[in-house]
């Protein structure tokens, strides 16, 4: 074989035919030939997309060959061009200026989404190395995601991504070799290339809508870094505790003390090279298991564009199916075939509802890997050792609400580890162990997705809260109020008891956030707290915010829905169970309990509604701890209907969360029981709590 020089490769390359298997394998062979014999001095960027290029010529269709071709042909003109100097390395790498003339720009997208998801895989497998620096599996995963990032930003034309993720995987191949250790030099260093390559994707993603391909702050030190620890540069450990990820765990501590500038100045010496002793080179992906391979043929990824337009046209074929079934005119006709088919046409279109809606449920999985993440980097800055625990991550909701909750549950992390654990010297003070644990659960509950953040800190000081809440004129005193009345106040805006607020997080600052976005998709928040035990953060979530099923009540003309997953029972009173409550207003005694009474009809102006509750129907409906009975006319069945807001125009109602269209066509509104019983304590129950009888008869 002749020379494989870069003359000899485009020689090669000009005379090569597409179809010519033998003739590929020479051409991909020699241009691994080159590479490796460059890569004693370091491979140029263009040298390291070339390499990424032929690895995927041999695993494409002969039809797909003639790009890969041309796409070679380009980066062996430019490594000649950077190897005589007229194309400057640093700009080859970095400095693209735009995307290439002939992208696609749909194949770049969809590279931005399955490379985003590659990393959230990596990273999770980098932070399970940290526990266990012999797992091969992990390394190998760590390092596929690298190497196929870095192939196909090459044959897309991203010399600058391909060229970073290039140096990111050499330091995994390193490891995976076992050449140097996986230690906390190599795991700070990889999750910062991590990091950098999402930064990569981000730039990418702006260039598609027309802004300049540039480069992320900071790449071109991190990767003179990574190019430090190939070139065998050796950092003693500095005194750290290893990260350690057990299933679903994972312990951190910091290194030294927060006032110790030789350990920070160690710490950051030691983050930025790892211990290294060989050259840059390209490895070919490990394989793939036949399961994986399996499952991914399995897969399709769809825009989620398409596939809200998808359930929207199922809830309007669920409504108009509805509507069919429901017509006097069908319901009239005498013939038991039709009706037997349209019962089956409903049961296909329930099914076929059912289906979508499963389309857009996704594990929380990746949510709570994001949070592992955040707490490693949280505990090290603050010198705190803690032990994180996730289970149900697999548990399943709504993939718009998993974007909804992503920042109450960050907000919630950073207070609950910057506040609520206590540092070492203080837990061992208080007879507890140094590592604080940290617990993040979730799991299916009545109809709800609940989702629980708990910790074993100093727990919230009603002491503090209240004095705080005085001050600020949030409350007169703390008379009458239970622990839960006082722990909703730090929900307040700006609200903090700290006596100094960090840059991570002051107790109370942003909760105010968590608490909005919760009730915007009709979530609730509770708090349990035990002062020197800990504090327990409780989401409680809608499955989805597209079906709800409920129950249809009459109201003089009016028509209402309320959600099943809040009623108890319904129940006709009996005369003598009715008392008034001085400064409670009107009660029904149940099972030796008095319950506050709401009447829809005074809440909401509807006249010609039952005024008698022993005459019409109570319907006891509760959220969370607080219950109350609300008088309905009648109740006119359960339906599962298609949720929908009440659009701009008419903005938020109190005490109504969305509309449905019903099988007539008019439009029923869903109550929200929570809000519901707000108003009913404004409007003169001023407690909706059970509560032992203070009674008087109305009569």
């Amino acid at each position: 074989m002749p020379e494989t020089t870069l003359d000899v490769l485009a020689l090669q390359l000009m005379q090569l035919d597409p179809a010519d298997d033998a003739g590929v394998s020479e051409f991909v062979a020699g241009v691994r030939a080159h590479v490796a014999a460059r890569g004693e001095a370091g491979g140029t960027p263009a040298l390291v997309a070339l390499a990424g290029t032929v690895d995927l010529l041999e695993r494409v269709p002969v039809a797909q060959r003639g790009i890969l071709l041309g796409e070679a042909g380009r980066y062996i003109e430019r490594a000649m061009g950077e190897a005589s100097g007229t194309v400057p390395v640093a700009e080859a790498a970095f400095d693209e200026g735009a995307l290439p003339p002939d992208t696609d720009v749909d194949l770049l997208r969809d590279f931005i989404a399955e490379s985003r998801d590659i990393l959230t895989g990596a990273e999770a497998a980098l932070l399970e190395l940290e526990s266990n620096p012999a797992d091969d599996e992990s390394v190998n995963t760590v390092f596929r995601a690298f190497h196929t990032i870095k192939g196909t930003a090459a044959f897309l034309g991203l010399g600058g991504l391909s060229a970073f993720a290039h140096h990111a995987e050499s330091l995994l191949s390193l490891v995976r070799d076992k050449e140097i250790p996986y230690n906390s030099r190599c795991a700070d260093l990889s999750l910062r290339s991590s990091d950098m390559l999402k930064a990569f994707l981000d730039s990418v993603e702006a260039a598609i809508d027309g802004s300049r391909l540039v480069p992320p702050v900071g790449a071109d030190v991190l990767t003179s870094e990574l190019e430090r620890a190939a070139a065998g540069e050796i950092f003693e450990e500095s005194v750290v505790e290893t990260t350690v990820i057990e299933v679903d765990v994972i312990t951190v501590a910091a290194a030294g003390s927060a006032g110790d500038a030789a350990g920070a100045a160690a710490m950051a010496e030691a983050m930025a090279s790892v211990v290294a002793a060989t050259a840059v080179r390209e490895a070919a992906t490990g394989p793939t298991s036949g399961k994986a391979k399996h499952e991914a043929e399995l897969s399709v990824r769809v825009r989620t564009d398409r596939l809200d337009r998808l359930i929207d046209m199922v809830g309007e074929l669920v409504i108009a199916q509805s509507m069919i079934a429901g017509d006097t005119g069908v319901s009239q006709i005498k013939n038991q075939a039709l009706a037997r088919k349209i019962t089956h046409a409903g049961k296909i279109v329930r099914d076929l509802q059912d289906l979508s809606m499963s389309m857009r449920m996704v594990p929380l999985k990746g949510t709570f890997q994001k949070l592992t993440r955040l707490v490693r980097d949280l505990a090290q800055k603050n010198g705190k050792a803690v032990e994180f625990v996730t289970n149900g991550d697999d548990t399943e909701i709504d993939r718009n609400m998993v974007d909804a909750i992503a920042d109450p549950l960050v907000h919630m992390v950073r207070n609950s580890l910057d506040h609520g654990l206590e540092p070492r010297d203080e837990r061992q003070a208080s007879g507890k162990r140094p590592q604080g644990t940290l617990k993040l659960s979730a799991f299916h509950q009545g109809g709800h997705v609940v989702v629980e953040l708990k910790d074993d800190g100093r727990g919230l000081n009603r002491e503090k809260i209240v004095a705080k809440a005085i001050a600020r004129g949030l409350i007169e005193s703390e008379k009458g109020m239970s622990d839960g009345d006082v722990w909703q106040l730090i929900f307040a805006p700006g609200f903090s008891t700290a006596d100094k607020i960090t840059d991570v997080s002051g107790r109370g600052v942003g909760m105010d956030v968590v608490k909005r976005n919760v009730e915007q998709i009709r979530g609730r928040i509770d708090i349990a707290s035990e002062k020197g035990l800990g504090t327990t953060i409780t989401l409680r979530l809608p499955l989805t915010l597209a079906i709800t099923d409920g129950m249809l009540v009459r109201v003089g003309d009016e028509r209402y829905i309320v959600p099943t997953i809040n009623i108890q029972l319904s129940f006709r009173p009996a005369t003598d169970s009715l008392y008034t409550v001085t400064g409670r207003g009107e009660m029904v005694l149940l099972r030796e309990s008095t319950i506050p009474i709401v009447r829809l009809h005074r809440l909401f102006g509807i006249a010609g509604a039952a005024e008698r509750p022993e005459e019409a129907l109570l319907m006891l409906v509760g959220d969370g701890e607080r219950q109350c009975a609300i008088l309905v006319d009648e109740l006119l069945g359960q339906h599962q209907v298609v949720a929908k807001s009440l659009g701009r125009g008419l903005g938020t109602v109190p005490g109504v969360s969305g509309g449905a269209i019903l099988g007539d066509g008019r439009v029923g509104l869903i109550l929200d029981v929570a809000q519901i019983i707000q108003l009913g304590r404004t409007a003169g129950n001023d407690d909706v709590t059970p509560a032992a009888p203070d009674r008087r008869s109305v009569a």
